[in-house]
């Protein structure tokens, strides 16, 4: 599983890692879940993203919601946004981190159930 960011050696851009890997690596990411995450960040490699993309973000952190939305225009693969309502940034409300377990947990279990059952690998 890759999670996180790497930062570009000169330090001014930071690339948000299982996007920008499920667009470059499509044969080995098969399904992504991000939470709270960036994925503007990717910028090109957004239209690339092949695999099932999942995005869960907290109804109460407007600004990520936002640019999450305009991200998720952007992909073309299978997709859903998700937005766990009155939940912020860290999703350190009571609840918030069950329900983005719940979500994800179902996300990977029918995408890889789906992949499983065309025969890929």
């Amino acid at each position: 599983m890759l999670t996180g960011t790497a930062q570009l050696e000169r330090g001014e851009v930071i690339i948000p890692l299982p996007r920008v890997a499920a667009a470059r690596l499509p044969q080995l990411v098969k399904a992504v879940v991000s939470r709270g995450g960036r994925p503007d960040l990717a910028g090109e490699y957004l239209s690339r993203v092949q695999c099932p993309t999942l995005l869960i973000v907290g109804g109460a952190d407007s600004a990520v919601l936002e640019l999450n939305r305009m991200a998720f225009s952007t992909l073309v693969c299978a997709r859903r946004l998700e937005v766990v309502s009155g939940a912020g940034h860290l999703f350190e409300e009571s609840g918030a981190l069950a329900e983005v377990t719940r979500l994800a947990s179902d996300w990977f279990s029918t995408s890889l159930a789906q992949i499983q059952e065309a025969g890929q690998p």
